[in-house]
């Protein structure tokens, strides 16, 4: 099984890191202020069905803050945009719970906190094999060619299938694809199945059956989440920035649940695809009321971080594991990346 570690993981680290430093110095990476004069907010966005697409859309952290340049940058996987954060080229993130582990792990270490959840992984990540691959359960992978993003949610959440069905993962072809290379290796006939998120997934689903699903993992101990998160040093320089992101983040969570309609309108428009495609694959998501957020099981109050910390700290130890991480960080260091300050202001009803 390739592994992300050693001298190639390195060189691959480095060529990114410079490829992310040469777009900076040529005006594209930006800055936490702007190359004139202004103040810059540099956020990384996925193409998933989520509130952060809305509040895209509508523009509500721009009329929050008239003051910021807002700057949306897309990124296709969760290990992209920590290159991007150890590059120092993003300041708020929407990043899977599996990358956000690895991130806050030696060697990354990465300076942010978790700040909102974004989703509970349902039935909008999951494993599909493609017809004719002859696979029809987990078991069946052994000897295949299998796609994900390594150190994603969806890598996370395919280790966790194949230790679950007794799976040794060195006897599957595993490859490290994009989202968008995989539906071009699928369409080739190049790999027998993948694990992947929407709105990919919803294409492959017509050429193929699904195997399992986040949700089902969720239900046995392996529970994966998209998350926002938002650099330490950013939080302290501009402390007006979170209240207005995290008031943004509330009022689509509420679109959601109050108004799919017009939350499936704005989710389309930024996919490109159909209100009633986006209202099915908004559907097959788990969005919490926002005031969940402050909840025990998830951010918790200032003081008392709640249990997404120990989800953190699983999803490290099962890295580790898996060899896919050196050692898991302390329990008490993911509490205290957990930021729960000012979230109650926020989530308020």
């Amino acid at each position: 099984m390739p592994r992300s570690r050693g001298p190639l993981r390195i060189a691959s680290l480095a060529a990114a890191l410079g490829s992310l430093l040469a777009m900076t110095a040529c005006g594209q990476g930006g800055s936490g202020d702007g190359g004139d004069g202004g103040k810059t907010i540099r956020i990384a966005y996925q193409a998933f069905p989520s509130g952060d697409l809305i509040v895209k859309e509508k523009g509500w952290l721009e009329k929050a803050l008239p003051g910021y340049r807002v700057k949306w940058t897309r990124f296709d996987s969760g290990a992209s945009i920590n290159t991007a954060f150890v590059a120092g080229s993003v300041d708020l993130a929407a990043i899977g719970s599996s990358p956000v582990a690895r991130g806050l792990s030696a060697p990354l270490n990465i300076p942010y906190e978790v700040t909102w959840v974004l989703d509970v992984a349902g039935d909008n990540e999951a494993l599909v094999a493609r017809n004719g691959s002859k696979v029809s359960s987990v078991k069946d992978l052994e000897g295949k060619k299998v796609a994900t993003p390594f150190s994603s949610t969806s890598h996370y959440s395919l280790l966790a299938a194949l230790d679950r069905a007794g799976v040794d993962a060195s006897k599957v072809q595993l490859l490290d694809l994009e989202p968008q290379d995989i539906l071009a290796a699928w369409t080739r006939g190049d790999i027998d199945a993948t694990y992947v998120w929407l709105p990919t997934l919803e294409e492959l689903k017509k050429t193929g059956k699904v195997i399992v699903s986040s949700r089902e993992l969720a239900a046995d101990g392996k529970p994966t989440l998209d998350l926002g998160v938002a650099s330490t040093a950013f939080l302290k320089a501009h402390p007006d920035v979170l209240p207005a992101w995290r008031t943004a983040q509330a009022r689509a969570l509420d679109l959601i649940h109050d108004d799919p309609d017009a939350a499936s309108a704005s989710v389309g428009k930024q996919l490109g695809i159909s209100p009633a495609e986006a209202g099915s694959q908004l559907k097959q998501g788990i969005f919490l009321k926002p005031a969940e957020q402050a909840d025990a099981k998830w951010l918790g109050t200032p003081g008392k971080p709640g249990g997404l910390a120990g989800n953190l700290h699983s999803a490290a130890r099962f890295l580790v594991d898996q060899k896919q991480i050196d050692a898991a960080p302390d329990i008490e260091a993911l509490r205290g990346a957990i930021h729960a300050e000012g979230l109650s202001d926020a989530v308020s009803p």
